[in-house]
């Protein structure tokens, strides 16, 4: 069944083609967002943050709905056979991880909309008896902790899909680690904290942001190195796969654009402003999106050139 709306470059069906466009990078990226807002803003909520408070995790999930939907929206335009879509979610086929991730991305909406509903001012849905009554069980102290939880949850496992989706695609051994998942979810991590702390306006919220995602730009460096090293060290295909970014094609805009602006520079930059050596700035968090948008693009193009050929 999942043959009829799977993307129209399937490296499954022809591991000859890779031509995938900029639709599964952009799914991939806004796949990631959404899962460390999930988890930021789960965290925070769990913490006690009421609404009202100024707490980003208010506002974190509306934006994720938004950035979710632009995410689904990229990955419908990729599709082959967009009138068949709704044929996914007719039956779960646990051996597809295109199966599972379908099922993740819509169970994760009514978390969100749960999150969205408890900063909602209780005269906004006054006309809604139901829908107030809700958000006012959801406001209680005692909810915030479970749907706290819910929010990590999800956030983990859509993080984690995004990038085993690619991990499970055999065709190409650039993808042939299980340290890819991982990855994905640190920079999903990465990239909801650097934007929490760019909207943030609580001072002491900021400061725990911005040390909170120099860890994940720290775990997401080492785990770079572990899958390089892991390529290099396995079989003559995954070395040449690793060729790809160290001396190939790629090179220049994976350590310069993912490596460098992407982890090392906002790194040093954030690391003197959580010394107050330097006033906070909004350069490191735009530095560490594009970095999470650039990580996307070359891992997804890279690895669609990646073979299983030797030369």
């Amino acid at each position: 069944m999942l043959e009829l709306v799977t993307t129209r470059h399937n490296p499954m069906i022809d591991p000859a083609l890779h031509v995938w466009g900029w639709e599964i990078p952009v799914y991939l990226f806004l796949g990631g967002w959404v899962a460390g807002s999930m988890i930021i803003s789960g965290y925070l909520a769990r913490q006690g943050r009421k609404p009202g408070d100024g707490c980003v995790c208010h506002v974190l999930p509306w934006l994720s709905i938004v950035l979710l939907s632009l995410g689904m929206g990229a990955l419908f335009l990729d599709l082959e056979h967009k009138l068949y879509v709704w044929r996914m979610y007719l039956t779960l086929q646990p051996a597809s991880p295109m199966s599972w991730g379908g099922w993740i991305l819509i169970l994760v909406y009514p978390v969100l909309l749960l999150g969205a509903l408890t900063s909602i001012p209780p005269d906004l849905l006054s006309r809604w008896p139901a829908l107030a009554r809700l958000a006012a069980r959801l406001r209680e102290p005692g909810a915030a902790r479970p749907l706290g939880t819910v929010s990590i949850l999800a956030g983990v496992a859509l993080g984690i899909y995004t990038g085993i989706l690619l991990s499970s695609l055999g065709a190409r051994p650039l993808w042939a680690s299980a340290a890819l998942g991982p990855l994905f979810l640190v920079s999903g991590l990465s990239t909801g904290a650097a934007f929490a702390h760019l909207i943030a306006r609580n001072a002491e919220e900021q400061a725990a942001l911005l040390k909170a995602d120099n860890v994940f730009l720290t775990v997401e460096l080492a785990l770079i190195g572990l899958i390089l090293v892991g390529l290099l060290t396995a079989s003559a295909v995954h070395a040449n796969a690793a060729a790809l970014l160290l001396g190939g094609p790629y090179t220049a805009v994976f350590w310069v654009f993912v490596v460098g602006l992407g982890i090392l520079l906002p790194l040093a930059l954030q690391s003197l402003m959580a010394s107050h050596r330097i006033a906070h700035t909004v350069v490191a968090p735009l530095l560490v999106i594009g970095g999470g948008l650039a990580l996307r693009f070359v891992i997804v193009s890279a690895g669609q050139y990646s073979h299983w050929i030797s030369p």
